[in-house]
């Protein structure tokens, strides 16, 4: 059974960082796309980062490039989303998805059957 458990959310003021986590369970972790969407009040699930271990492929929304990293773990079977430079409009609940998809990571969040609980990130002015 497939287990993903998020930690590291919470209240930074803009400028600020903040590293999530993602405990894995369930699946041998480098062989499935995994990332992070996050989801604002009123607003869609949107992909965030998501990488493919296998082949090193990463994606990056594009408000994020150069501000948040992921990365993993594999010997811990954890994802990591470092944010630095946070501001505002990065405030939503975030999620941690997995995919059983070779290659590229898929965009929408229906293509990930597997999610977190999520973790708030809030983002002061």
């Amino acid at each position: 059974q497939v287990q993903l458990v998020e930690s590291g959310g919470g209240s930074v003021q803009a400028g600020g960082s903040l590293r999530l986590s993602c405990a894995a369970s369930g699946y041998t972790f480098n062989t499935y796309c995994t990332g992070w969407f996050r989801q604002a009040p009123g607003k869609e699930r949107e992909r965030v980062a998501t990488i493919y271990s296998a082949s090193g492929t990463t994606y990056y929304l594009d408000s994020v490039k150069g501000r948040f990293t992921i990365s993993e773990d594999n010997s811990k079977n954890t994802l990591y989303l470092q944010m630095n430079s946070l501001k505002p409009e990065d405030t939503a609940m975030y999620y941690c998805a997995a995919s059983r998809t070779a290659g590229l990571c898929p965009g929408y969040s229906y293509s990930y059957p597997y999610w977190g609980q999520g973790t708030q990130v809030t983002v002061s002015s």
